[in-house]
């Protein structure tokens, strides 16, 4: 059964509650100690044998209106990527039966937009509802939403909706200056309104103090429902945006982060995502440790590379693992 799906967010140890200083004095534990917390947590909620799969497919490419200073799809950088208009749904339909017969049992997708324009919606109710009938679970992120937007995609059976919220509210003004962090909150909260299960999380490596990233968590542990799922990127730097000649952060500190969210949001998916390429088998292997229990499978994340099919395989046979139903 899947626990997100059924939970209430009535259980004892889910909490809403938590203070900025506890999300503080969590990060800053031993990270032994943090580690072997975070497992504990995850064996009372999840099979730690198991990983949930999920395909990402970039069905809009290029020309977003955004500065975000990580993206290789803001129209404001020169990255090299092409500009593509909304991929035909029968287009997209080839590639989640494939993701599909390659074991994926999400198909997340993704359009570089500042936000939705109502024009586009038809074409996007076709699209989630070809992949619905696959039987596969649906997940989109297309911008910032309106609520009449939301339950129109709602309405079409979408079943999440993902708008990550990048970093804390003190750091957000260092990496994005076209839109509030109180816009990406409204988004979440329409979202919610409309009945769609909510996946967000955040970037790594941007910067960012320690501090910033435990204001990150707290933001996301602390809203009326936990996220369903929450995705940890490590900044993969791209040549042309402001950030892309950032040194990588210490992979630790993704464990870190990793172990923090499986503490404070216990019945999430915490979705090991971009930069896993770079930590390798036995970084990999300790974030699942920590607790993430979901990755993107697929070899590129929107334009940044990814672990090939084969590979992910590969390790999660060498470690015992097996996706989850």
């Amino acid at each position: 059964m899947n626990p997100t799906m059924t939970r209430t967010d009535t259980d004892t140890d889910i909490r809403h509650d938590w203070t900025r200083d506890e999300v503080d004095a969590l990060l800053a534990l031993p990270l032994m100690n943090l580690v072997y917390r975070a497992a504990t947590v995850h064996r009372q909620h999840f099979d730690p044998n198991e990983v949930q799969l999920s395909t990402l497919l970039n069905i809009k490419q290029g020309g977003c209106s955004e500065d975000c200073k990580y993206c290789s799809q803001s129209a404001r950088y020169q990255t090299g990527l092409d500009n593509e208009k909304l991929m035909d749904p029968a287009r997209v339909l080839e590639f989640a039966k494939a993701a599909k017969a390659n074991g994926a049992g999400r198909f997340c997708m993704g359009a570089a937009w500042r936000d939705l324009k109502d024009r586009n919606l038809d074409q996007l109710v076709e699209i989630i509802q070809a992949v619905r009938d696959l039987g596969m679970e649906t997940c989109m992120t297309l911008g910032m939403l309106t609520p009449g937007q939301a339950q129109q995609l709602a309405d079409a059976g979408l079943d999440y909706y993902n708008h990550n919220i990048d970093t804390s509210r003190e750091y957000y003004p260092e990496v994005v200056t076209t839109r509030t962090f109180d816009d990406r909150l409204d988004t979440l909260q329409n979202v919610r309104d409309a009945g769609m299960h909510v996946c967000c999380g955040g970037i790594i490596g941007m910067g960012e103090s320690q501090q910033d990233r435990a204001g990150m968590l707290h933001t996301l542990a602390t809203l009326a429902g936990h996220p369903g799922s929450v995705p940890i990127n490590m900044l993969v730097p791209v040549p042309g945006t402001p950030l892309g000649d950032r040194e990588m952060i210490d992979p630790l500190e993704l464990v870190r982060t990793i172990a923090a969210a499986r503490i404070l949001m216990p019945k999430s998916y915490v979705r090991l995502s971009a930069g896993r390429r770079s930590i390798g088998e036995a970084g990999q292997a300790l974030c699942f440790l920590a607790g993430a229990n979901s990755i993107f499978y697929g070899d590129k994340l929107l334009t940044t590379p990814n672990p090939d099919e084969s590979s992910d395989m590969e390790l999660l046979e060498k470690l015992g693992m097996k996706a989850a139903n």
